[in-house]
């Protein structure tokens, strides 16, 4: 692959001045701008929010986070320039730019760029301490599980998942507070949370009552990891009151994605806010931990890279971008 990457960069570094500068030409900026994010309850809502906040205050914009359906939604979203911003996992936009979003199935939606690396989405399992179920092998047949908003990373993938893995269940979707408080009222048997964590919902759940957090067998764990397009993570135990050690579980990374049709100038400054101060960031969201630039790779080939974006990574991170990874060349 041919890495043009000093050429693009000092190219669009030319033409997208960054903070740093002070005097940036907005005359194409949007006066306001809204970030897809997923069902409240959930980690994308608080931390797509969070920083949907920041950057308005930064750059003195109007802006702020939108409840959605999550990553595929979010993808079709932003694709048509209905959101300026959203959140995906590498699963659903890599479906989505192949055409087979369940949303809208056939359109191929290459109009949503990557603009930076998130955190990784651990899949994990919770139930009330009081059904006894302690494993996923102990998950009865026919029992009720609830995966999240419908077109979200785990409604998904889960399902799939857990046929994976043997289990029989009746499927049921909501937010992830509902489900939190319909599983509180027996009215589901399992959660499987496919989100950032800390995942609000399991806090609440643990303030409130006694849980059990399921982690992955190493069988199920690799059974897994050959069948689906996920990385090998441990939850660490001080992410939650109930956990005693590090939890086996899965993940998938999670990318902030702009509209390609955005100004790069624009995009360029939103990056610079989110990215040059870690430690905001983690004030917003635990999750935040791994909003690094060093983290850009997680894209893979995924996403095309915005060139504002790309621009900021090459600069900041040193990252090495091919120039036909980044849209529009």
């Amino acid at each position: 692959m041919n890495r043009l990457t000093t050429v693009v960069a000092f190219t669009m570094l030319a033409a997208s001045p960054t903070l740093a500068d002070g005097d940036q030409d907005r005359t194409d900026w949007p006066q306001s701008f809204t970030v897809a994010t997923a069902s409240q309850g959930g980690t994308y809502f608080a931390y797509g929010s969070g920083w949907a906040n920041l950057v308005a205050e930064e750059l003195g914009l109007t802006g702020g986070g939108e409840v959605t359906g999550g990553p595929m939604q979010n993808m079709a979203l932003v694709h048509t320039g209905d959101a300026q911003f959203g959140m995906t996992t590498m699963g659903p936009a890599r479906e989505s730019r192949e055409g087979t979003n369940p949303i809208a199935p056939g359109l191929q939606m290459t109009n949503a760029c990557a603009m930076f690396p998130m955190y990784q989405t651990p899949f994990s399992v919770t139930t009330l301490s009081s059904s006894g179920i302690t494993s996923i092998s102990e998950i009865p047949a026919g029992a009720r599980i609830g995966f999240g908003p419908a077109g979200s990373t785990s409604d998904t993938y889960f399902p799939r998942m857990m046929e994976e893995l043997g289990v029989e269940f009746e499927r049921r979707n909501g937010g992830w507070s509902d489900l939190g408080g319909q599983l509180q009222d027996g009215l589901l048997d399992v959660i499987a949370f496919a989100v950032g964590v800390p995942v609000p919902a399991v806090s609440q759940l643990e303030v409130q009552t006694d849980v059990n957090i399921i982690e992955f067998t190493e069988e199920e764990q690799a059974k897994i990891l050959d069948a689906f397009p996920v990385s090998e993570l441990s939850i660490p135990a001080d992410t939650y009151t109930t956990l005693e050690a590090d939890a086996r579980s899965v993940s998938m990374w999670n990318f902030a994605i702009a509209n390609c049709d955005l100004p790069a100038s624009f995009v360029n400054a939103v990056v610079d806010v989110i990215m040059s101060d870690n430690e905001r960031m983690v004030s917003i969201h635990r999750a935040a931990r791994s909003t690094l630039p060093e983290n850009w790779d997680k894209n893979g080939d995924v996403l095309p890279w915005h060139p504002g974006a790309a621009a900021w990574f090459v600069e900041n991170a040193g990252a090495e971008i091919p120039a036909d990874q980044i849209h529009g060349n």
